[in-house]
């Protein structure tokens, strides 16, 4: 079975990773946007026509399943997405995990880009979930795109900053962007043992696999991995392959190696 996963830049790798672990037979299509990325600051209608057309070609490739694990394409696109494709391909989309954490914690922080942090969509989650708890937006400016680039300097220095801005008594830290979980190690040792990282890869994966196996298709796949830049089939980004899950992706059994 084929899944398509979009988003413009690294955001998917996580999510991607899990699911070459969780089924390694998935034929899995990377669908990144490397000459538009990112899209947070893109126009809303912009973002609408380019996720729809990205999925319908994903569709044209054959895929069965679609997944957006990418926050923008998911508060601006899902349900456009839906309906261009139909009952007949499901379609998984990306909420950052303050549901779970705001059960479990009473001050909690939420890392995201600038333009999550400022939008409706991320207030109304609050407003939602955690209006009850004491919650801290931090926008973590050039996190997303230094590790797009693969830029460990940048990283560094963007971490540092959003560490700066985060209270010192949070016990637990929302990643409200989908790449942030590939520099989790470098983000855990700037903090202190007691604060509990959320992150959504590993629900979208598991939700991810639940529509897969709705599906039900005859033919389980060979474990491939292929990846579209902008339209284009290419390679896995090299900056990608800096961090472990990429590695994995390129390592899992059948995945095309480049």
């Amino acid at each position: 079975m084929i899944v398509a996963l979009i988003d413009s830049g690294l955001g998917m790798v996580p999510t991607s990773a899990r699911l070459r672990s969780l089924r390694p037979e998935l034929d899995l299509v990377l669908m990144m946007d490397p000459d538009n990325a990112p899209w947070g600051p893109k126009p809303d209608r912009w973002v609408i026509d380019r996720v729809v057309g990205t999925a319908q070609q994903a569709v044209d490739l054959g895929a069965e399943v679609v997944v957006l694990p990418c926050n923008t394409a998911s508060v601006t696109a899902l349900s456009h997405v839906r309906a261009a494709l139909g009952d007949s391909v499901p379609v998984v989309g990306t909420v950052p995990a303050i549901k779970p954490a705001a059960a479990v914690s009473d001050r909690i922080a939420i890392w995201a880009t600038a333009a999550t942090t400022a939008s409706a969509y991320q207030a109304r989650l609050i407003e939602e979930f955690a209006s009850h708890r004491t919650v801290t937006s931090v926008a973590c400016h050039g996190l997303a795109d230094a590790i797009d680039r693969g830029d460990a300097p940048g990283i560094s220095a963007a971490i540092t900053a959003a560490v700066a801005s985060t209270p010192d008594d949070v016990e637990s830290i929302v990643m409200g962007c989908t790449h942030y979980p590939l520099v989790l190690d470098e983000i855990v040792a700037q903090l202190p043992t007691r604060v509990t990282m959320f992150d959504s890869a590993e629900a979208v994966a598991n939700q991810t696999v639940r529509r897969v196996d709705e599906v039900g298709s005859a033919v389980s796949g060979t474990g491939r991995l292929s990846v579209w830049l902008s339209g284009v089939e290419g390679d896995l980004p090299a900056s990608a392959q800096r961090y472990r899950e990429g590695q994995l992706l390129l390592d899992g059994a059948g995945a095309r190696r480049f």
